[in-house]
């Protein structure tokens, strides 16, 4: 997202067009990705299509879903501390976070990519350029 996020413009908007824009690189790179995957399983004919049509399903619901839940709760901190800071993304990130790591149901690695997610994304929303 450039600049700083108007108050013209809904959350639900932002979620999205956030959804839709790293939902389909997300697809695209399951699509990429797949065939390697049915390779290494030696999955031929009608069963690898359907093995790289799920995955390109599989990473673009992921991909969406951390984009969504991203920019929703960015946008949402934001404008409830009406400041746009690199706590806005780090709360943002754990939030996201949790929601993919949940899938794991490892407390460990529930809080490690919670942790990671979070931290990376408020160092790259304060070393954005405005």
């Amino acid at each position: 997202m450039e600049g700083e996020i108007g108050g013209d413009v809904p959350c639900s908007s932002l979620s999205v067009d956030s959804i839709l824009r790293v939902g389909t690189v997300g697809a695209i790179w399951g699509l990429c990705i797949g065939p390697y995957h049915a390779n290494k399983l030696g999955v031929t004919g009608i069963d690898r299509a359907s093995f790289v049509a799920k995955s390109a399903g599989k990473f673009g619901v992921q991909c969406g879903l951390f984009a969504g839940v991203f920019s929703v709760t960015r946008c949402g901190i934001q404008r409830y501390r009406m400041q746009n800071d690199w706590l806005n993304a780090l709360i943002a990130g754990a939030v996201a976070g949790a929601a993919v790591g949940a899938e794991t149901r490892s407390w460990k690695q529930f809080a490690g990519i919670a942790g990671l997610i979070s931290a990376f994304c408020a160092v790259a929303d304060s070393s954005r350029t405005n």
